[in-house]
């Protein structure tokens, strides 16, 4: 018969204290993660922040774009150039206005055409977020008169 001694050893206490508490330690970390990963708000199929900034886009498309090529008109550049330089310099406001909106506006192939005191621009719209993209055509024209 085999005699058990009983010792007075505590290392196997302190190696089962050690794995509990690696244990409850990756149990914390996982738990922090997974609430830091989920900081954003969640996807919302009702969120409608792309088309909130669309309807604005075009809204301010015409009205910003007369006032801006009148503007450079009378401080001296024809209207081609005024009406390309308007464009271009909304293209970049709705740039900065989306980025603070969380929204991505982007405005491409602006084309000015006319002749006399009249231009048309035309370009393109591309407005996203996290959720959902847009494309859109924009059109105004400028009477210079």
């Amino acid at each position: 018969m085999m005699n058990r001694t009983i010792s007075n050893d505590n290392h196997g206490q302190m190696l089962l204290m050690t794995g509990l508490i690696l244990m409850f330690s990756l149990l914390t970390m996982a738990v922090t993660t997974i609430k830091s990963a989920s900081l954003g708000e969640p996807y919302d199929a009702n969120e409608d922040a792309v088309l909130d900034a669309s309807v604005e886009t075009k809204e301010a498309w015409q009205p910003l774009l007369e006032n801006r090529s009148i503007i450079l008109f009378e401080a001296g550049s024809n209207e081609t150039v005024s009406s390309k330089s308007a464009a271009q310099s909304i293209s970049e406001d709705l740039m900065r206005h989306g980025e603070n909106r969380g929204v991505e506006i982007i405005i491409i192939d602006i084309i000015v055409t006319g002749n006399g005191t009249s231009r048309t621009v035309t370009a393109s719209a591309g407005i996203a977020d996290s959720h959902s993209r847009m494309q859109l055509q924009l059109e105004a024209t400028i009477n210079f008169t």
